[in-house]
């Protein structure tokens, strides 16, 4: 029953980012595929993997995962049971001290089970204004992991305007989710990393209107 009730909430929560944001998934360079992958995208939002999450088809969805922050979606039995069981989110413990699992771990145990992953590499919400903000490791130390799975950046256009912070109420807008031809993996972190950042930020549209 609960699993049932989960994959019906994840319908429901699919149907309302659609109907407030009229998302529309832009796939340049890469197309949907079972494929075992790695979505990297910029973070303005907490709704961000919602979103991106409903820009990739139904027969794909259902095989990947957010990797989120095990203290926001832990703190009251709703967001539990949406990270836990309606999005099957790969939690974790942003305090080092708190953790009793390595997160590169948690990470690589999800996509050896045949999951793709979404992940935000800034670490944080970028409310600075500034396009991106550096690149956290956690991203370098998942591919050398596992340097077989396809590592495709993402950018999320507008969400920021939907779900400005301090709101609690979307306000509608139109947004993309622009996906990138997947980028290479180097043993080398500090070029890696800029070449992820820049993968990202390649993808970024022109004007900001969606």
């Amino acid at each position: 029953m609960r699993r049932l009730f989960a994959h019906i909430t994840a319908g429901a929560i699919v149907v309302f980012a659609r109907a407030i944001t009229a998302v529309r998934g832009v796939w340049t360079g890469v197309a949907p595929a079972p494929t075992r992958r790695v979505y990297f995208a910029n973070h303005t939002s907490n709704a961000d993997f919602i979103l991106l999450w409903a820009a990739i088809p139904p027969q794909y969805r259902r095989h990947t995962r957010p990797v989120a922050a095990a203290d926001y979606w832990l703190k009251n039995a709703l967001r539990t049971f949406i990270g836990r069981d309606v999005v099957r989110g790969v939690l974790i413990e942003r305090a080092p001290e708190a953790r009793n699992q390595d997160p590169v771990a948690q990470m690589t145990e999800a996509t050896d089970a045949g999951d793709s992953l979404i992940i935000f590499p800034e670490g944080q919400r970028n409310m600075t204004g500034e396009d991106l903000l550096p690149f956290k490791t956690g991203l370098f130390h998942l591919a050398s992991a596992r340097p077989d799975l396809e590592l495709v950046p993402v950018w999320i256009e507008n969400l920021n305007r939907v779900m400005p912070k301090g709101e609690i109420i979307p306000v509608p807008f139109l947004c993309t989710v622009t996906f990138g031809a997947p980028i290479a993996y180097s043993d080398h972190k500090a070029a890696f990393l800029q070449a992820a950042y820049d993968a990202v930020l390649a993808l970024k549209p022109e004007t900001g209107d969606g």
